[in-house]
């Protein structure tokens, strides 16, 4: 399988060709978030901002209080997670060395979530999060999910992260995929956002960390395993 490019494009230099008065096709193309998606990170994000708050001797936080601070990128979280009056920009190189060093300690996949990978074509597969590449990087590599994917867009890899559309574009033009066959899997009205922006298709996973955001999915499931029934695929040799 190629590997992935990490670069991206403009908007205007992608057109989307997709025709939102036509029924949409069931998708050949997928496009994942990660955290909240595929993974589930809580107990090691809460864990290392617990260990950057308490360098700053302030106190630990639940894990429910660091869930709803996720999915706008590692800036805004280490913001959310300290307050404007105690975020300097260091504390957010702080954050992710010690995150580094913890990323894989309770991280897995949800469940179900590699039967639906292997169901489906690599080549037609994308990451598109707005995790740092070298965090995403490592975790699908540790997690044994690198080679499921043609196509890996981190929040660090284009000028613009989710909700912007430009990720999921970069995505589709790595994949080759058409617009009206692509579907975005993620969590988060950010993921929603971005794949309406893009004009492809939109499954929200009720299981993870955010929330819609009022937007009206295309799909929409409530567990991991739902996602395999919803996209069957096929088995690839």
């Amino acid at each position: 399988m190629k590997r992935a490019q990490h670069w991206c494009v403009s908007a205007q230099q992608f057109s989307v060709s997709a025709n939102n008065q036509m029924p949409r096709q069931q998708p050949r193309y997928f496009i994942f978030d990660l955290d909240g998606t595929l993974i589930n990170s809580l107990a090691d994000l809460t864990l290392t901002l617990n260990l950057l708050r308490a360098e700053l001797d302030l106190e630990e936080m639940a894990a429910d209080q660091v869930l709803a601070m996720v999915g706008d990128g590692a800036t805004m979280l280490v913001r959310r997670a300290l307050g404007e009056e105690h975020y300097q920009n260091h504390h957010l190189e702080r954050f992710l060395d010690l995150y580094d060093e913890h990323l894989l300690d309770q991280t897995r996949c949800y469940p179900g979530i590699e039967d639906l990978l292997q169901r489906h074509n690599p080549r037609q597969m994308a990451v598109v999060t707005n995790k740092p590449i070298r965090h995403t990087r490592r975790i699908l590599t540790g997690l044994g999910l690198s080679g499921f994917f043609a196509a890996v867009i981190g929040g660090d890899s284009c000028p613009h992260k989710k909700p912007h559309p430009l990720p999921v574009l970069q995505a589709l033009r790595q994949l080759g995929a058409i617009t009206d066959q692509a579907v975005m899997i993620g969590d988060h009205h950010t993921d929603l956002h971005a794949a309406q922006g893009a004009n492809i298709a939109t499954c929200f996973c009720a299981y993870g960390f955010g929330q819609r955001d009022g937007i009206i999915p295309d799909y929409e499931v409530h567990a991991p395993e739902e996602l395999l029934t919803l996209f069957p695929g096929a088995s690839v040799d």
